[in-house]
């Protein structure tokens, strides 16, 4: 058993892109028919007024109507008459794959250093934080209109990205120079930032003029523009250009991983560390630089948060650093795969809510039925990466020039 096991783990590890796409798109057709049936025959135990009657029992739930509002209505029913492609629920779907772009990068840059950053939650909490101050006091020096817009935005994203990166490197510090499981700081780090953004927001940038936990709303021309004419309407809080931020910035670590030295420091430095530690790459100094970028990363997540969707810091931050996890897990840690992956997360959130208001099936199915689904495509790559990282190594050990083998030698 254990030797079909390490098969099938090294045939995950070598698949190529196109059978890693293949087996992707397999396990999310299982999931679709595991899904299915789980949600007919939990209609079994349903009460309704009509449903399917079979062998004298009512089935009150119908996949196909589910999986209709899952996937379309998370697009706003294209197939239905007077479809707009500027619609809200397509609107939610798009938000909420640019904010997951971000996060699936910021875990996606630390895991390809080798390293689990759990901590992209708080990075984008006090990234958020940050980035909303930063552009109340701001605004009351700089002018407004077009010069606002021009300068606010900016300095928003760089206070986050800023004070996430710091945040971030926090961990990197604790792993490189005291052997700090970085997990279990990154977790604990996450409990931290709530607590000390809760604090601080009471203390001193809380909203005089609202009961709610919550900063002075920024200008509204220091919100994410939206595109003229074919843009989406600014009450549907979403930004094409915040969407093409979020592609350049996915598209830019791509290059960086591929085509810089630092990009195959750090690539090296995850995958075999020995070797890189051999070729003479620091790995204090990548420990805490890939954690300070993945940090920043997160903290840019924060940034458009409150810059595109709520014009001020909220106390209660939704869960999006947790879900960069399982973005950058499906995605394979692939940046260029992050964004495919983001969007297949921002469907089952949007479609999620039309399921709730086109359907009566409970929120606590739909959470296991777009959980089921996520878990089928998922696990191929999980193990793949578990291959990747315990599997035994094939390659030869490093040769000196000198003819050495690279091994210790005594002192």
């Amino acid at each position: 058993m254990k030797t079909q096991f390490d098969r099938l783990l090294d045939r995950l590890v070598r698949a190529s892109v196109f059978e890693r796409i293949v087996i992707s798109v397999a396990a999310l057709f299982a999931a679709v028919l595991v899904g299915g049936v789980l949600v007919f025959v939990s209609g079994g135990f349903a009460s309704c007024r009509a449903g399917l009657d079979l062998a004298g029992w009512t089935f009150c739930y119908n996949p196909m109507q589910v999986y209709y509002e899952l996937f379309l209505g998370a697009l706003g029913h294209p197939l239905e008459g007077g479809w707009s492609l500027t619609n809200y629920s397509l609107a939610t779907t798009l938000q909420q794959t640019t904010l997951l772009i971000f996060a699936g990068l910021s875990v996606a840059v630390a895991f390809r250093a080798g390293l689990l950053n759990i901590g992209t939650q708080g990075q984008l909490v006090v990234g958020g934080l940050a980035t909303a101050v930063t552009v109340v006091y701001a605004a009351a020096v700089v002018p407004g209109g077009f010069v606002g817009t021009v300068v606010l935005i900016p300095l928003g994203v760089l206070a986050g990205a800023l004070v996430g990166g710091l945040y971030g490197a926090i961990p990197g510090v604790l792993k490189a120079y005291a052997d700090a499981n970085e997990v279990i700081t990154t977790i604990m780090l996450n409990f931290v930032a709530v607590g000390v953004t809760s604090t601080i927001l009471s203390w001193q940038f809380q909203d005089p003029n609202s009961n709610n936990p919550q900063t002075e709303p920024i200008p509204e021309y220091a919100e994410i523009p939206t595109v003229p004419v074919i843009g989406f309407g600014g009450r549907m809080d979403f930004s094409l250009l915040a969407l093409a931020f979020a592609v350049a910035l996915m598209i830019g670590i791509a290059w960086l991983f591929a085509r810089t030295s630092f990009g195959y420091e750090l690539r090296t430095s995850g995958l075999q560390p020995e070797a890189a530690a051999y070729g003479g790459v620091d790995d204090k100094r990548m420990t805490v630089a890939s954690m300070t970028l993945s940090g920043a990363l997160g903290g840019i997540a924060g940034a458009f948060w409150v810059l595109m969707v709520h014009g001020r810091w909220l106390k209660n931050v939704p869960s999006i650093g947790f879900d960069g996890i399982a973005v950058s897990v499906l995605a394979g840690n692939n940046p260029l795969g992050v964004g495919a992956a983001a969007f297949l997360f921002g469907v089952f959130d949007s479609g999620a809510r039309s399921i709730g208001t086109g359907t009566n099936v409970p929120r606590e199915l739909i959470g296991i039925l777009t959980g089921l689904i996520i878990l089928f495509v998922a696990m191929p790559e999980f193990f793949r990466m578990i291959g990747r990282r315990f599997r035994p190594a094939e390659t030869p050990r490093p040769t000196r020039a000198d003819g050495g083998d690279g091994g210790e030698t005594d002192a």
